[in-house]
């Protein structure tokens, strides 16, 4: 087993040791995230570090780079209060990921890269017309990481788009079959492949898994 200190991470070369560290937290949600500047420009830019931060009320955060690095979502959440989070399919990951790159405030990414913006009256952030998953968020509060100038930003979900049939009978969301994509690293990505599912856990029962027969 190969085993690492702190010094030594940190003595890793830039590029070498961030998709070291991005990738050891494993498959995570590629989404993108929407939103328009005072310029009247939409932004579009791939996140994958975003979490369920609890159900009622009903929260998703999401860790934004230091403002030097990414500064254009952080201002335009900040000054908009509104942002969008939009799922990422097989048919145009290469898009997204190119939406990583660092445009200039002046340019949209959905142009610069070709993915359709989508407005509802809803909403004053874009949302992707590609992604069947979309959910609107308004700003609840943007937390400031001071040890490494990063910022939790928490949205409440104002509303949800999905496709009608891939919401199951318990209220959860056939991921597999609504083809997401997921992440790993800075570069690579996943398509889901559900494993299993169990019912809810308790200390005096045993494990049980859900037959997709018992859901249909």
């Amino acid at each position: 087993m190969l085993h690492l200190n702190k010094e030594e991470l940190q003595n890793m070369e830039r590029f070498y040791r961030a998709n070291l560290l991005s990738s050891m937290s494993g498959i995570k949600p590629a989404m993108l995230v929407g939103t328009k500047g005072t310029n009247g420009v939409a932004n579009l830019a791939l996140f994958q570090n975003i979490v369920h931060l609890g159900a009622d009320p009903a929260l998703i955060g999401l860790i934004n780079r230091p403002v030097a690095a990414t500064p254009h979502t952080l201002a335009n959440i900040e000054a908009t209060g509104w942002f969008t989070l939009n799922s990422v399919h097989s048919s145009f990951t290469d898009k997204a990921h190119q939406t990583s790159a660092k445009y200039d405030a002046a340019v949209s990414e959905f142009d610069a890269v070709g993915l359709m913006p989508l407005y509802e009256t809803f909403c004053p952030a874009p949302f992707v017309a590609e992604s069947k998953l979309r959910l609107a968020l308004q700003l609840v509060e943007i937390v400031p990481i001071k040890h490494n100038g990063t910022f939790l930003i928490i949205g409440s979900v104002e509303h949800v788009v999905l496709p009608k049939m891939q919401l199951q009978k318990d209220g959860s969301i056939d991921l597999e079959e609504l083809s997401l994509v997921a992440s790993a690293g800075l570069d690579t990505y996943f398509s889901i492949h559900q494993l299993a599912r169990f019912r809810y856990a308790k200390p005096d029962a045993d494990v049980q898994e859900i037959l997709p027969a018992m859901e249909g």
